[in-house]
């Protein structure tokens, strides 16, 4: 089982959006693949038309009361299962910080569903928390979407610094270029010198377009309900570049 985590500091920068997506396309290519909402707003959830109903919240996994299994929603998709956010998950890092281990716990709740999964994708919330350090202990991918700033580039520098002094274990840290407007020259230049200069960056951008926004009209991924726009031929090519890694 091989586990992808979607990641920012900063919100607003695509994270959900790839984390949607990924996973769909990951499920299209035959893998059996959960996608666990981990933002109490639950936009991951709502885009695939899961309401929770979890009792005991997000409290009741994390202390081991229900299981993962029992949380876990199928979607509209095939081998595409859903494990939905509810808004008891704003007190997680509370929740977290009263286990032993609490930086590993995360991990520790995946673990028995190797058997079942082929791949896992993690949809965080904007932090550094104990739920942001739960879930680099966990994933073995670390995607790091970037909007085509100088300060996002320094985001990227501080998170990779911050991943490098974990002992032992490691993810890997892959960023991509998200929302970028090909008719800003500091977007194109950004890009290009990063995508050339760093081999943890993906060549392929996710551009801004109109039509990933109408994923919350639609409630779906791009890549299903508009497969053959620009749109879904980039998470196409960026699944691919990331699949094939």
């Amino acid at each position: 089982m091989k586990i992808y985590a979607t990641y920012n500091i900063k919100g607003g920068v695509g994270k959900t959006t790839a984390a949607v997506n990924l996973a769909y396309l990951s499920a299209a290519d035959g893998y059996r693949t959960l996608l666990w909402d981990l933002d109490p707003q639950g936009a991951a959830s709502f885009l695939f038309r899961i309401k929770p109903r979890i009792k005991g919240g997000g409290k009741a996994l994390i202390r081991g009361t229900k299981a993962l299994d029992d949380a876990i929603k199928g979607t509209d998709f095939e081998n595409l299962d859903l494990l939905p956010a509810d808004f008891t998950y704003r007190n997680m890092d509370l929740i977290l910080g009263a286990n032993g281990k609490p930086t590993r716990k995360i991990a520790q709740l995946l673990r028995p569903l190797a058997a079942e999964y082929d791949h896992v994708f993690l949809d965080c919330p904007p932090s550094i928390s104990l739920v942001s350090e739960n879930v680099m202990h966990a994933a073995d991918v670390l995607l790091v979407p970037l909007i085509p700033t100088t300060l996002s580039v320094r985001t990227l520098d501080q998170l990779t610094e911050f991943v490098a002094g974990f002992h032992g274990r490691q993810p890997e840290v892959r960023a991509f270029f998200s929302m970028v407007d090909r008719r800003k020259r500091l977007h194109q230049d950004i890009t290009a010198k990063l995508s050339a200069e760093r081999p943890g960056v993906a060549a392929t951008p996710i551009p801004a377009l109109s039509l990933i926004e109408r994923m919350s009209v639609e409630r779906a991924p791009v890549t299903a309900f508009a497969p053959r726009s620009q749109a879904a031929r980039a998470f196409r090519a960026l699944w691919d570049e990331l699949d094939g890694a």
